[in-house]
Order: C-alpha cells, then sequence, then structure tokens
C-alpha cells in the first residue's frame, strides 16, 4: 500500500494520500486547498490517479482542496451526509464504505467537533479528522459541536477498537504524527475523566479563541460545489422535471454513473444503464460501452448520480470524447426525488 502523511504548516493540517498498486487509484483525506499543486505533484510521481477526495468535516481552520482537486483531477468528492456545503458527489452515512482499489474505509459517524464529523477506519489505522486528536480532542464550540456526542463518539466508538489501532487525525500542533487507541485511551489528558459530566464540564471550559481563518473558511468550505450552470446555458442539462417528463422516450438512454452501493441505498431510476463513474474514460474512448451505445443507436446519453456532480464532469468528458449531444440531469438523483419522480429499489 501507498500511504503518504502530508503536513500544511500553516493550518497544522495532516493530509493523507492512498492507494494500493495496480491501476493507480489514489484517495486523498482532509486536503487544504494551498498544497494542492504538492498532491498533484506527488500523484504525478508516483503515477497515481486520484479518484476520491474526502473531508472528516467542514473544516473552520483552512480552506479545502476538494474542489480544486476536483476540478484538476475529476475525482469524487465526498463527506458525510450532515455536511453544510452546498455540493460534493457523495455523502457517505455511518456504516457506509469508501473504496477505491484494493483500499476499503468504513465510515463512522463521530459528531462533536461538528455535527458533520466523520472517522474513516481501516484494518489497522483509524482518520478521525478532528474528533480525536493525539493528546487531545477537538473543541467543540461552534459549528453545532456537543462535548457530549463528542464524549459518546470517543468513548462509545473510538475508544472500543482495538488498542494497537494507529490514529492519524487531520490536525497536529506539537510535530506529533500518530498515535494509537491504546496510548490516547491511557495518556490522553482530556480523556481521563469519570463521566460525561466532567467530560462535558472540560470541554466547555477551554476558552479558546475562534481559529484565525474561520471567517474566511467556513463561508469559503459551504461553497465547493461544482457550478452547473453553464451547462444548462449550453442546453446540456435537463431540470428533473424536464427529466421526469422525458422518461420512457425512446431517443434518450439514461445513465446512472453512481457506485452499486448508492443504487442499493438510494434506488435508481427505470430503464437507467449503470456505468459507475470512475470508468467514464474506458466508457467513451473508441470501443467504450457508451460511444458504442450512442453511436450504434443514436440515443442521447443523458448522465445523472447523487447531485449532479460527477454527471456534470462526465458531460465535459463526453464532449472531449466527441459526444457532443450528452447531457445531464441538474441536481441528480437527489433533485429528481424531490419533485416526485419514481425511483426503483431493491
Amino acid at each position: 500500500m501507498i500511504f503518504r502523511q502530508l503536513f500544511d504548516s500553516v493550518s497544522g493540517t495532516y493530509s493523507y494520500l492512498l492507494a494500493s498498486r495496480a491501476g493507480g487509484e489514489a484517495m486523498i483525506l482532509d486536503p487544504v486547498l494551498e498544497r494542492v499543486d504538492r498532491y498533484c505533484q506527488l500523484l504525478r510521481e508516483l503515477d497515481l490517479k486520484l479518484v476520491k477526495a474526502v473531508d472528516t468535516h467542514l473544516h473552520a481552520d483552512h480552506v479545502t482542496g476538494l474542489g480544486e482537486l476536483r476540478d484538476r483531477t475529476y475525482c469524487i468528492t465526498i463527506m458525510g451526509e450532515q455536511t453544510k456545503a452546498d455540493v460534493v458527489s457523495m455523502r457517505v452515512s455511518d456504516g457506509d464504505k469508501v473504496t477505491i482499489e484494493g483500499i476499503t474505509l468504513d465510515v463512522m459517524y463521530t459528531p462533536g467537533h461538528t455535527d458533520d464529523s466523520y472517522s474513516f477506519l481501516m484494518s489497522d489505522r483509524v482518520f478521525t479528522g478532528d474528533t480525536l486528536l493525539i493528546r487531545g480532542t477537538g473543541r467543540t464550540d461552534f459549528q453545532n459541536g456537543s462535548a457530549r456526542a463528542q464524549y459518546d463518539s470517543i468513548f462509545n466508538r473510538l475508544l472500543k477498537l482495538p488498542d494497537e489501532t494507529m490514529v492519524f487525525p487531520a490536525h497536529d500542533y506539537k510535530g506529533d504524527t500518530v498515535s494509537t487507541i491504546g496510548e490516547e485511551r491511557r495518556y490522553n489528558p482530556r480523556l481521563q475523566v469519570r463521566s460525561v459530566d466532567e467530560y462535558v464540564e472540560l470541554m466547555n471550559n477551554l476558552k479558546l479563541p475562534n481559529p484565525k481563518m474561520m471567517d474566511v473558511a467556513v463561508p469559503a468550505n459551504m461553497r465547493v460545489g461544482l457550478h452547473q450552470e453553464e451547462l444548462t446555458r449550453q442546453g446540456l442539462a435537463f431540470s428533473a422535471i424536464d427529466a421526469i417528463r422525458s422518461l420512457g422516450r425512446p431517443d434518450i438512454l439514461l445513465v446512472d454513473l453512481r457506485e452499486a452501493s448508492e443504487r442499493a441505498k438510494h434506488g435508481t431510476l427505470p430503464g437507467a444503464l449503470h456505468a459507475p463513474y470512475p470508468s467514464i474514460d474506458d466508457n467513451l474512448k473508441p470501443g467504450g460501452m457508451l460511444r458504442e451505445v450512442a453511436t450504434a443507436t443514436g440515443r442521447r446519453i443523458v448522465f445523472f448520480c447523487a447531485y449532479g456532480e460527477r454527471s456534470a464532469m462526465a458531460v465535459k468528458a463526453a464532449k472531449e470524447a466527441g459526444l457532443a449531444n450528452a447531457a445531464h440531469i441538474a441536481g441528480g438523483i437527489d433533485a429528481w426525488k424531490k419533485a416526485g419522480g419514481p425511483v426503483q429499489t431493491g
């Protein structure tokens, strides 16, 4: 496995690059905007393709690199379902899995630092965001934080993991790079409490100043979504209402870009062909499934995904591959459901 821990000294943020080898699929956790050039350089040097970028929560001390990485690499952006960010490609919830080739992260909802805080567990390590830090815990006094919820996340979720599980947080200000669950249970001063009430009292009396970047970072991180309006102006987007009205038309082929787990959890649209987004380039090149279907039948490809990000990027990829008439459903299946469109489950 390829594993790189990358540090932003200005915000004290750790970002993590993960990959197995084979096809070179990679994932990054908690990227920082100002470090995107370095991430892209490292991807080139290691001959990796970034397919997913994950934020553990809506950060207040730096501007996320999710949007910039998406624009440069066409990767899938991922956050928890509670996020206040306008649009990310995929929203996950407790018990889901985030996968790339050879690597699976189990999704753990661990609120407290914020109400959208998540941790991501591999077999031997856990990425804890700002929930559990090395010899500390994330503050709980803004962004709907809750010391009581954080106590539950730490004591009843994270500390239930095996003692040898490595802990990789999203921040450190003392120079520590890694800990273990066992170490934190024994030596983390904030965890040496006898009750949840004692922990709440401790956290409610920290009296910390707000992060220096908070007034800039939080609004910026709530607006990371890919702008889809240009596709509408070009006539390459269906509103949810128009898409519902076009259902069953023989000249249109609906293509579902979501992963199988998303389809199982949220359903899909009647008659849609499944072609997961990570394989879009192969499907659109000569001999690829979507290109062959479009060419042989003359049908117009209409992509859709969860919220419209992956489908908007797929339209651009289709244009670059010579399929200029491809379109997408703006807002994805989320907008479709809100408009009352039929959904198949099971």
